[in-house]
């Protein structure tokens, strides 16, 4: 038995970790972190590791499935792509184009095939009902940056190796790697902050494994990280500790700031926060006089109710205080494949949902709306649904109400390696090949590390005869589709020529000579020349996100009450649902538990581990009771991707640790209004003993 180390990148996560992987007999026999990866310097998380489960798992589906009356039959690739062509071809031409809907998930931006190829064939479908991951997640991040710098993935990180102060709103980097920000090894990378006399100061309403590292955590109410941020504005400007720098001479807006955060003091919001004005105080000195400082809010920022306010406020503070595209703050990477100048600045509101007239964004819908347009019957209902890489009955709002829905449809189309929660309701599933598989180059992540680096990694097993790839299965859709013989471009060519025009001009063979990938440096100013608003300034109060200062405002004259709210939580050995097959990530104890804080666990007469009863306006669930001092009393948390119920799936293993579906519990009519994303954040919950 001959033993090789191979070295690629680790594409679970946006974190982008080296990973040496030892192959003998055509198998993975270990996977450890790369120590000569000089971006992730041997850092791997157990999904990492887990990695050589999902390529060696007997459940991955190899040859196209097609589901019959009596059960899944395989059938071969000509005749699935046939099939797949001629009944989506059928039901546009009966009810056109909007009768079919595309819902793509969280792990296409993490494939070279799907990220580059997926593209031609949405286009060939003409519907304007695309669905996608995006906005039950990140979403109000590409609003914010489109209104504010011209371009929807125009989006800064974190300059982490050189601030000296990081503020961080509901995010757990030291759980996720960052998100929205690539950044492997960040507890290192935490600690070296710490070390070199710089401040971490957390809000959130968990004490996270992140709060746990900070020097300062403090507790939220869920869905107020507005009111802070406003009030740390609000606070810089009455004091003139707002100091733009150099961003004034080409920043627009800035004499509007005084009059907007006016109404915003930090006595003003200190109960509907649960954060004391003193403390406010404090950290808008602290922020402000920092040498270098920079603000950071993700997950539980974006999925409530003022997801893109929010998110709109942490860059005013960032640029308010001069931090932004300067050294230890709020940067901009310089990727060796710049896909910004290719890809859609981003639009909204050309077309809107039919039932609620919720508006598009870079020519999505919110896929809050997705179940109700597949339900409601009438001229333009989706009678049919494509799903890639996505398993949203687990992942979307009020996941019942779509399962029941997606019962219904005429045809379902899932480009998908398992049969799952989503996937068991389609006529034929076609699954591409494992991330083993195929070359590897993170197209959108290096985008958004915080250090400029480039790595290219090629296919470490060959796919055999009944295999295809993610851009093959596209490829051969689009042709049909489109009725035309043009030529299935391999996603390597195209990535070969963003290399070649970027600005290090790398040639793809070389960088295929550096397994280890390079690293091109520190981040580095790009403003303005950067901007791709049409006068290269930043417009810094956008009227259509500012006018929900309003709204904001509302939550001043709400009367507190003792209703639990529900949040999600990251895990370390979870990202999306698909994991959850491999053995090695869900061994252990049940890690899907309600996290309740003693308090409110007392007043409800309930103790450690008893299976509760969870409920909200659109369901009910069952769930072992988890007592902790690390929630916030009034705030109970139940992770994400669990449930694993559904009898008809072929996944054992996730099976077997089936869990429950916080999204059985959240609201598909809750969404941040400006953006259409999915407000999962901060629902009102009960919890009562069964029985």
């Amino acid at each position: 038995m001959t033993e090789q180390i191979h070295y690629r990148t680790c594409p679970l996560c946006e974190a982008m970790c080296g990973l040496a992987i030892t192959v003998a007999d055509n198998a993975v026999r270990q996977i450890r972190g790369d120590q000569a990866d000089p971006f992730s310097r041997g850092h791997i998380c157990p999904k990492g590791s887990a990695l050589g489960d999902i390529h060696h798992d007997p459940d991955r589906l190899r040859q196209p499935l097609q589901r019959r009356a009596d059960g899944w039959h395989q059938i071969d690739w000509d005749e699935a792509f046939d099939y797949a062509a001629t009944q989506l071809k059928q039901l546009q031409a009966r009810y056109g184009p909007d009768a079919i809907a595309i819902y793509q998930g969280n792990p296409s931006v993490h494939n070279l095939g799907t990220a580059l190829g997926a593209g031609a064939f949405v286009r060939s479908l003409r519907t304007k009902n695309r669905f996608s991951a995006s906005s039950v997640d990140q979403l109000p991040h590409q609003l914010v940056v489109y209104h504010m710098y011209g371009h929807q993935l125009m989006l800064p990180v974190p300059d982490l190796d050189r601030t000296q102060f990081l503020l961080i709103f509901g995010a757990n980097p030291a759980v996720s790697n960052g998100s929205i920000m690539s950044v492997p090894d960040i507890k290192r990378r935490l600690k070296a902050i710490q070390q070199r006399g710089g401040q971490i100061v957390v809000f959130d309403p968990r004490q996270t494994e992140t709060a746990q590292l900070a020097d300062q955590h403090y507790f939220i109410q869920p869905g107020s990280d507005g009111l802070v941020l406003a009030a740390l504005i609000h606070t810089m400007l009455k004091e003139g500790w707002a100091k733009p720098d150099r961003l004034a001479g080409f920043t627009k807006g800035l004499d509007q700031l005084e009059f907007l955060f006016e109404r915003f003091s930090p006595t003003v919001v200190a109960e509907a926060t649960g954060v004391a004005a003193d403390t406010i105080l404090q950290l808008a000195h602290d922020f402000a006089h920092a040498s270098s400082a920079v603000c950071y809010g993700r997950i539980g920022v974006s999925i409530q109710q003022f997801g893109t306010l929010s998110q709109w406020l942490i860059q005013v503070l960032n640029i308010i205080t001069g931090n932004l595209d300067r050294e230890g703050g709020s940067m901009f990477t310089t990727p060796a494949f710049d896909t910004l100048p290719l890809g859609s600045k981003g639009n909204v509101g050309r077309w809107h949902t039919r039932v609620r007239q919720l508006p598009e964004f870079a020519g999505e819908l919110p896929s809050a709306a997705l179940a109700e347009e597949i339900l409601t019957p009438g001229e333009g209902q989706i009678r049919g649904l494509i799903t890639s890489a996505g398993n949203p009955v687990l992942s979307t709002p009020n996941g019942q109400q779509l399962d029941q829905a997606l019962a219904g449809l005429d045809f379902m189309l899932s480009i998908d390696f398992y049969v799952n929660e989503t996937t068991r309701h389609a006529h034929l599933i076609l699954p591409p090949s494992s991330p083993l598989e195929h070359d590897h180059y993170d197209v959108l992540f290096h985008n958004l590390a915080i250090r400029n680096t480039a790595k290219y990694s090629p296919a470490l097993f060959e796919i055999d005869q009944y295999a295809r790839h993610d851009w093959q299965i596209f490829g051969e859709l689009t042709q049909r589709m489109s009725e035309k013989e043009d030529r299935i471009f391999p996603p390597k060519a195209m990535l070969e020529r963003g290399l070649r025009s970027g600005p290090y001009a790398i040639q793809l063979s070389e960088l295929a000579q550096q397994p280890h990938g390079i690293d091109l440096g520190p981040l580095q100013p790009r403003l303005p020349e950067r901007l791709f608003t049409e006068d290269k300034q930043i417009q810094l109060v956008p009227p259509a996100i500012a006018s929900d200062l309003d709204r904001l405002a509302g939550l001043l004259q709400q009367v507190p009450t003792k209703q639990l709210r529900l949040i999600s939580r990251r895990q370390l050995r979870s990202n999306n649902s698909w994991m959850h097959n491999s053995q090695r990530l869900v061994k252990g104890d049940d890690r899907c538990t309600l996290q309740i804080h003693p308090s409110d666990a007392a007043q409800r007469q309930l103790t450690h581990g008893q299976h509760v009863k969870l409920s909200s306006r659109v369901g009910t669930i069952e769930v072992a009771l988890e007592v902790s001092e690390l929630m916030m009393p009034g705030v109970v948390s139940l992770p994400h991707g669990w449930g694993h119920r559904y009898p008809d799936t072929k996944i054992q293993i996730a099976q077997a640790h089936a869990g429950s579906s916080i999204n059985d519990l959240t609201d598909d009519q809750a969404i941040d209004p400006l953006s259409g994303n999915a407000a999962l954040n901060g629902i009102v919950v009960e919890v009562e003993a069964i029985g």
